[in-house]
């Protein structure tokens, strides 16, 4: 399975930007999907996940209410738009897939360990 994330760069605080991330090799149905991120000097943090069927979302509090995670399981992508960016959006995004033996919550997928693939990151700019 190859992760390929897409669409970061550089944006105003403010701004908007969606990161895109392609699923290849197994069937993109068959996995939940999660975005996580990594600023400069910290650890990587979860920012959201989809389960495998798209009906069920989960956010960390820090971008509740401002990013939004989807899928298009035609495409075997999953998008993670942000919206109202803030400086301290600022890191490196990650995109990664779980295999999901049943539709589970995507609540279950708010930690790293749970994933099986992950992509290359993607690199997110946010100037004050």
């Amino acid at each position: 399975v190859q992760l390929q994330a897409s669409g970061g760069g550089l944006v105003q605080a403010g701004g908007s930007l969606r990161v895109s991330c392609e699923v290849s090799g197994r069937t993109f149905r068959n996995y939940a999907m999660g975005w996580f991120r990594q600023a400069p000097g910290k650890e990587r943090e979860f920012v959201g996940s989809i389960s495998r069927s798209g009906s069920t979302t989960a956010y960390a509090d820090s971008v509740k209410g401002r990013f939004t995670i989807s899928r298009d399981n035609a495409k075997n992508t999953a998008y993670l738009q942000m919206n109202s960016l803030k400086p301290e959006d600022t890191a490196v995004y990650y995109c990664a897939a779980g295999d999901a033996a049943r539709d589970y919550s995507a609540s279950y997928y708010s930690r790293s360990y749970k994933y099986d693939y992950w992509g290359q990151g993607t690199e997110v700019t946010v100037s004050s």
